[in-house]
């Protein structure tokens, strides 16, 4: 029995099934299926369709509908065509007559949206809480890491060394802004849909207000049409676990250096590698590497479903449909390999003495060598040509950079002191730098930050 059989008559075509039918992905929203009805039922008591035995009835069975799917009894039929059919057919089987009036003043339309919204609204708040997971290991291996340091690097060659702590806290700053991300998109979705119906609202004096409050939305809808096709929402998630995505993709791709013989900054525990099925000493970095991988499907997932919505007139068209498999997998997806990162960092060992023997390469600290000029009153661009030109000079020639430095009249032994093993890193005085005590103090503000993001999750709606 399909929903509109009073219009068309017989069984959807086996073609046309297939082509339609959600209900292998789109169950996973079955409690907030369940959530929305037991709320739209208070609302048909409210206008008066049903009465007190009614609702109580189908509340029972919006129960035991809930019980069956969360122990695995409930049995689908043929003809469940996505999860809210499926959830009304068998709460009508087991209600009875009074099931048959749960859809009453409630389209798919207006009932799919919310389901979507409560899903995200519940999924995008763990995607948080995982993101915060990974921030607090990269602080914990923060302040472990102390007074280690390693080369920085632009266009990756080796630019400043920069403690491991400030290097660290660099992702989980980048990670701070997804959480803000994710918290915006969950306060801009916490709208309720539910009494837009298919377009147009209902001739059923609904009361959309009450049902948003019981459902725990900031706002009911302003404008039904709007309500039953905006996915701008998802589009948004999509956004944020994609540029999420990125930021994991970056920590992969540096986590991949790092741990080859290249390298040789990091070790993995065994528990979080892999090896070869056909080179015995092999460890790989799979994790960092899928986290590298996951970004394209990631990207992927938001250009198609953009793609979808650019072209719909309103209000609802059923390519709306390909909204919620894409938004499924990026936040299943995301938060396998949230917790995968995780786990690798929290079991890394870092080869600090590897990191530092090449963060002390006397080159390194060529513009501390410029800017002790400039404290001494030379032109920066005259500063960096003197000092380029002794790091040229060095590479030609059999005299070391040191030595040529120690022998330059405006730099002498202070300058050549600057290229000692571990003293540029301590140089650093911006606030925000590489210098230990700025990092310090940034650690300090990272924990604060951390803190305040866990609040705020803590607040998002249920």
């Amino acid at each position: 029995m399909t929903l509109w059989q009073g219009r068309l008559q017989g069984g959807m075509a086996p073609e046309l099934a297939a082509l339609s039918i959600s209900l292998p992905y789109d169950a996973v929203m079955a409690v907030d299926d369940i959530r929305g009805s037991h709320a739209h039922v208070d609302g048909l008591v409210l206008a008066g369709v049903l009465s007190d035995e009614e609702a109580t009835a189908i509340h029972a069975a919006l129960v035991q509908v809930e019980a069956e799917l969360a122990d695995g009894s409930f049995v689908a039929s043929d003809a469940d065509e996505d999860i809210h059919t499926a959830v009304e057919r068998r709460v009508t089987e087991i209600a009875g007559e009074a099931g048959g009036k749960l859809h009453s003043g409630r389209s798919r339309n207006d009932q799919v949206a919310t389901d979507l919204r409560l899903w995200s609204r519940r999924s995008l708040g763990a995607v948080a809480q995982r993101v915060v997971a990974l921030q607090e290991v990269l602080l914990t291996r923060a302040l472990e890491a102390g007074e280690s340091y390693l080369p920085g690097y632009t266009h990756l060659q080796r630019a400043q060394p920069v403690l491991l702590a400030h290097h660290l806290a660099a992702h989980a700053w980048a990670l701070g802004r997804d959480v803000d991300r994710l918290i915006d998109t969950i306060e801009r979705l916490n709208v309720s849909p539910l009494g837009a119906g298919a377009l147009a609202g209902s001739s059923i004096p609904l009361e959309p207000e009450a049902v948003a409050e019981a459902l725990g939305f900031a706002h009911r809808f302003e404008n039904s049409l709007d309500a039953v096709s905006d996915r701008d929402f998802v589009a948004e998630a999509l956004f944020d676990v994609a540029l999420l995505g990125v930021h994991l993709s970056r920590m992969g791709e540096e986590m991949v250096l790092w741990t080859s013989d290249e390298f040789g900054f990091c070790r993995l525990d065994d528990a979080f590698a892999t090896g070869s099925s056909m080179l015995p000493q092999k460890k790989n970095a799979d994790i960092a590497e899928l986290s590298r991988g996951k970004a394209g499907r990631f990207i992927g997932n938001l250009t198609g479903l953009l793609a979808t919505l650019k072209g719909l007139p309103l209000s609802y068209n059923r390519d709306l449909q390909e909204d919620k498999e894409p938004l499924f997998d990026s936040v299943e997806q995301v938060g396998l390999i949230l917790d995968a990162m995780t786990g690798m960092y929290a079991t890394a060992t870092w080869n600090t003495e590897t990191m530092e023997l090449a963060a002390d390469g006397p080159t390194v600290a060529a513009v501390d060598l410029a800017e002790l000029l400039v404290k001494r009153g030379v032109p920066f661009r005259t500063a960096h040509a003197i000092v380029g030109g002794l790091v040229a000079e060095s590479l030609s020639s059999a005299s070391s950079f040191e030595t040529l430095v120690r022998a330059h009249p405006e730099l002498g032994d202070e300058g050549a002191a600057l290229l000692a093993s571990g003293v540029a890193v301590t140089n650093r005085l911006t606030p925000g730098g590489a210098g230990p005590q700025q990092v310090a103090e940034q650690l300090a503000r990272l924990r604060r930050s951390l803190d305040d993001e866990a609040r705020k999750i803590a607040q998002l709606p249920k």
